[in-house]
């Protein structure tokens, strides 16, 4: 017996799942019997629990390491100065989440995370730019620190609107996933929103506080200095690609070959593209399916056969089988209705692994390698069986499902099968599977009315006697002294005298003159096919034909993108019996009915969903992005000579995916798009001071040499504050994405931003003056 139990809304799943066992605790003994075996199968509460910890462990990881980084890099004041912009950051964001309604869970702790590097931007650019100026003592201790902070104010506040810009319009996206990772640029823009706050108001303060009036500031002298290192050899660097335009041009072309070079991966398949990478369950599910009809004997007979080879499966810590009968289901089944499994063919097996810190194997290896065995039994029988993995993100019906439309649901049918045999023979595509159910006999008896009345039988008797010994009817009760409630006694014919037609002819209704007529003389017996279920969706019928990715091979076998393509190409070549190509939809059902389409639906449509609506949240943060910087620079060349770097950051994420084997997933995307804000705030601090140099009546050259050295500093400060915040969440399954883009990214654009962005100003901006 399985006991389920689900949370009501609002409430806390690790204190009920602890509540619920803990009850049960005290029932053993009492309620339910000593002998009794209670395992704990499947505990949410945990699984969260266990999430949430770690989560919160990685978070304070990443504080660390960005507060210890900070001060090998700046030194111990300075860092104790940006350290205090985390915690009152972290809290106000924390207090306005709070307000908004959201909880803490995995999402909107990642939220915080990814937040932790560029939260401390505006600090360091604050703290960094204080610094240089009191180290030049070129004014009095209170005036050099206002003057910093008014040097670096407005291109902070267009440079943290701008990463705002970029983040927020994701909060948009719609579809399944949307409302799944709302929590990231939600919470993202509230902490880039309060770091100003805390940058400007509570950072001048500490370091009026830290830095008092005549003490000894050191540490950076030689690296403000024109002629140090840094600026010398950023000179050399940049020099020769400002003063020759040939040679600006050919670094300009190398970087675009590199950029193009990059976006190739996709092309060759070095990167591949997927909604959300496999996750690290602790749990793994075989869904058994039997032609109908079949007996729940011949199905428990499979389902053993399948949990004798599970058991040799190291991985596994337990595991229960249900068959005729639905198993308690989780998200996942929800959608796929797995609650209405209760036919006598079907059947699945609840599989539980040990927990991950017991087991080398990662939950999507196990899978993997059982398929090819639990595939080799399903044949053996004659049984259509399934691996359901948990899935990471929002659940879908099947990985890969063709929708057929048609004028007729007749030929869908053939045509549904024909396709079926399409994706069985296509390389990556598992676990073929159809909603065609299996023709089944169905008997009609038809009282013969004419032989009745001769017998003096009432048609109602017959019947009634009929249903009598096939479904059975209770006709009376018996007491029995150790039952509570009297026991029904119910009337009707043996299982093995069920199974068949030759034993129901041979019962006999007593005339009215004593005699006996067997039935088999007043009923006809008609022979037919029981009718089909027909399915509808939006209110045209369909026939679903579903899949899975995966096999051995390349990894791209494990994307439906892929899956798609590859079924896609073989049914060009199709041709049914009306004489023409089918048509497929990717996106929409089809308008008309008049001829067979097939509509590709499952984790392709919300991977199409997903990624077409952040395109567009990215378009409008380029935009956003655009009229903040025309409206601080009063130029339109100038937000184009800034946002040119946008997509230098695909030379780092790319690379990043493919040196990694990541798959490039919907978090993937969320750091690109993130790392647009981020890097135009780079293009921002740099061209803001070769104006502010430029109005000083320095020379271009001069200018855009001197901004170079002395805002490289604080721009790899924060690009390496970034990259270490990222590290701690780089072996998370779903969110490796995300990382791996901020890692690989920030650093290799930042370094091109640092050229290209001087290089681009000073010839455009030369060349129209």
């Amino acid at each position: 017996m399985s006991v389920a139990i689900a949370k009501q809304a609002g409430i806390n799943a690790v204190t009920v799942a602890h509540d619920v066992i803990r009850k049960v605790e005290e029932m053993k003994g009492l309620t339910i019997p000593a002998d009794v075996r209670v395992t704990v199968t499947r505990d949410y509460g945990e699984t969260a629990q266990e999430k949430a910890n770690e989560l919160l462990w990685h978070l304070l990881i990443a504080v660390v390491a960005v507060v210890a980084f900070l001060g090998v890099a700046l030194g111990p004041r300075p860092a104790l100065v940006v350290s205090i912009a985390i915690p009152l950051t972290l809290a106000l964001t924390l207090f306005t989440s709070m307000l908004i309604g959201y909880t803490i869970n995995r999402v909107t702790l990642f939220a915080l995370i990814f937040s932790i590097g560029i939260l401390v931007d505006d600090a360091i650019v604050v703290v960094e730019n204080t610094y240089r100026h009191l180290t030049l003592r070129l004014r009095s201790h209170r005036d050099a620190s206002i003057h910093a902070v008014d040097e670096v104010g407005n291109p902070t506040i267009l440079a943290t609107f701008t990463v705002i810009a970029a983040l927020l319009p994701m909060a948009f996206v719609s579809g399944l996933m949307g409302p799944y990772m709302r929590p990231i640029p939600v919470n993202a823009s509230i902490a880039m929103f309060f770091s100003l706050l805390v940058a400007f108001v509570v950072i001048p303060w500490f370091c009026q506080t830290c830095y008092r009036p005549g003490a000894a500031v050191s540490g950076v002298d030689h690296e403000r200095n024109e002629q140090s290192l840094t600026a010398r050899l950023y000179r050399r660097l940049v020099s020769p690609l400002l003063t020759h335009p040939i040679l600006a041009f050919v670094f300009l072309g190398g970087v675009a070959a590199l950029l193009i070079g990059s976006c190739l991966l996709f092309y060759t398949h070095h990167v591949v593209v997927k909604m959300l990478p496999f996750d690290n369950k602790s749990e793994v599910q075989l869904v058994i399916d039997m032609p109908e009809g079949t007996t729940l004997e011949e199905s428990a007979r499979v389902t053993k056969a399948l949990s004798e080879y599970v058991r040799t499966i190291p991985e596994v810590r337990d595991y229960q089988a249900y068959i005729g009968t639905a198993s308690p289901f989780n998200f996942n089944g929800l959608v796929r209705h797995y609650y209405l499994r209760e036919q006598p063919h079907e059947a699945d097996i609840q599989i539980n692994l040990m927990a991950k810190d017991q087991r080398a194997a990662q939950s999507h290896e196990v899978a993997r390698r059982m398929r090819p065995h639990v595939q080799e039994i399903a044949r053996r029988y004659g049984a259509n069986v399934k691996i359901v993995e948990v899935p990471p993100g929002p659940p879908v019906l099947s990985v890969l499902v063709a929708e057929v439309y048609g004028p007729d649901y007749g030929r869908q049918l053939a045509v549904a099968r024909e396709i079926r045999g399409v994706m069985e023979s296509t390389p990556g595509v598992v676990d073929v599977d159809d909603v065609i159910e299996a023709e089944q006999a169905k008997y009609l008896f038809t009282v013969d009315r004419a032989k009745a009345a001769l017998a003096g039988i009432p048609s109602e008797d017959i019947v009634n006697t009929l249903r009598m010994a096939l479904e059975g009817t209770n006709v009376g009760l018996v007491h029995i002294p150790r039952e509570k409630s009297p026991v029904q006694i119910m009337l009707r014919l043996p299982l093995t005298a069920r199974t068949g037609l030759e034993h129901i002819g041979e019962i006999a209704l007593r005339t009215k003159t004593g005699g006996l007529v067997p039935l088999s003389e007043l009923l006809v017996v008609e022979h037919t096919i029981q009718e089909q279920a027909i399915y509808h969706k939006n209110q045209k019928p369909v026939v679903y034909v579903v899949a899975d990715v995966g096999g051995p091979g390349a990894e791209q076998a494990e994307s439906p993108v892929y899956g798609v393509q590859g079924v896609g190409k073989k049914l060009e070549g199709y041709q049914p019996a009306e004489g023409y190509q089918i048509e497929q939809y990717y996106a929409s059902q089809p308008w008309s009915e008049d001829k067979i389409a097939i509509k590709w639906d499952g984790e392709w449509h919300i991977t199409y969903e997903t990624f077409r609506d952040m395109g567009i949240a990215f378009a409008v943060a380029l935009l956003l992005i655009y009229l903040l910087i025309v409206g601080q620079f009063q130029s339109f060349l100038t937000p184009v000579i800034i946002m040119a770097p946008i997509p230098l950051t695909l030379i780092g994420i790319l690379p990043g995916h493919w040196l990694t084997g990541s798959y490039f997933t919907a978090t993937s995307m969320i750091g690109f798009i993130a790392l647009a804000g981020i890097i135009v705030r780079n293009s921002i601090l740099l061209v803001d001071f070769i104006q502010l140099q430029e109005e000083a009546r320095i020379p271009l050259f001069e200018a855009v040499i001197k901004a170079g050295a002395i805002r490289t500093r604080p721009i790899l400060l924060t690009a390496a504050a970034l990259m270490v915040g990222a590290f701690v969440i780089i072996l998370d399954p779903i969110f490796q994405g995300l990382a791996v883009s901020l890692l690989f990214s920030v650093g290799a654009s930042t370094l091109l931003t640092l050229v290209v962005i001087p290089v681009l100003y000073f010839h455009m901006s030369g060349r129209r003056r």
